[in-house]
């Protein structure tokens, strides 16, 4: 049975991964983007990508794939007749906002249209639109077709049906949404990373550990649990009788660290100076793109074993 047809609106590295996660699915997608050097080099990525999924057996048929994916130069064109848009423009409320109006206009009312938004909310660019009900945010973690979390975020004049027709869609391409029941700055994923980060350039900034040290603690310690579990659980496992215990136990400590923390910094230039001098010692600024690579085919290899794990232990 074929199935609908998606629309991505933006062609960059989080737009190129969501026609992946479309297209995988079976979906045929439609990318437009309104530059035109973009759209040129954006399926050679998307190619180099998927024999990359190849090569770890998470698909299995790359030119399958790149046949159900096409570039357009016209938004009108690209689309005309789906049903769901993907919005991945940059995170930008001018540029958004007349993305927006176009939108508003050229999608039929009853298709969803989610926003690839990191932390500005749907109000802020939706409010001017006629069909403001069918507009949320659709906020993926990059590549999304490696980490499977989307955040669905509702404007507050979003149709909590569209909400329910968006979160049907996620789980059908196998993303794992959650929904975040309001608007909050920066959302959910941001706000605990915001936390993770604002506390690693504190002690940076106090010179407790070097970069690369602080980097560990997460790589081998922390991250290791956070792959397949979050917070709460977490703390529900690391005490005898559970999180109530846990929280019994250090409750106070936690609330001390919190509290000595009650008046955050800015990341300031000389700071920001010294922790890119420590960075570019461990990794040159030419391997960037490189190392990047790295990292996706690292998480490709966890998504292969985090699938063998659900199947033996569940």
């Amino acid at each position: 049975m074929a199935k609908d047809t998606i629309a991505v609106v933006g062609a960059g590295l989080v737009g190129a991964g969501w026609a992946i996660v479309f297209a995988r699915a079976g979906h045929p997608v439609r990318i437009f983007d309104a530059e035109p050097s973009v759209r040129a080099k954006v399926l050679d990525g998307i190619r180099a990508n998927a024999n990359d999924l190849k090569h770890f057996d998470l698909i299995d048929d790359v030119e399958a794939l790149m046949a159900r994916i096409t570039v357009h130069d016209d938004l009108g064109a690209a689309v005309k007749g789906v049903a769901y848009v993907q919005e991945s423009v940059f995170e930008s409320i001018p540029v958004k906002t007349p993305v927006y109006a176009a939108l508003d206009t050229l999608v039929p009312d009853n298709v969803p249209i989610g926003s690839s938004s990191s932390g500005i909310p749907a109000s802020q660019f939706t409010e001017h639109c006629k069909t403001r009900a069918r507009m949320l945010i659709s906020h993926p973690v990059n590549p999304p077709y490696l980490v499977p979390l989307v955040e669905l975020v509702p404007a507050p004049w979003t149709s909590p049906d569209v909400v329910d027709q968006v979160h049907a869609l996620m789980t059908a391409v196998d993303q794992k949404p959650i929904r975040v029941n309001h608007e909050v700055e920066g959302f959910i994923l941001n706000r605990l990373q915001g936390a993770l980060l604002m506390e690693a350039w504190a002690l940076a900034r106090e010179g407790a550990a070097s970069v690369a040290d602080i980097d560990k603690t997460v790589s081998e310690g922390l991250g290791l649990r956070w792959a397949f579990m979050g917070p709460f659980e977490t703390i529900d496992l690391n005490a005898p009788k559970g999180v109530a215990d846990y929280a019994a136990r250090l409750g106070k400590l936690f609330h001390g660290i919190a509290a000595s923390r009650n008046n955050p910094e800015p990341w300031e230039a000389p700071l920001v100076s010294e922790v890119e001098k420590e960075r570019r010692v461990d990794l040159a600024a030419d391997k960037i793109d490189e190392r990047r690579a790295w990292r996706d085919r690292r998480l490709m290899a966890l998504a292969v074993h985090k699938a063998k794990a659900v199947k033996q232990f569940g």
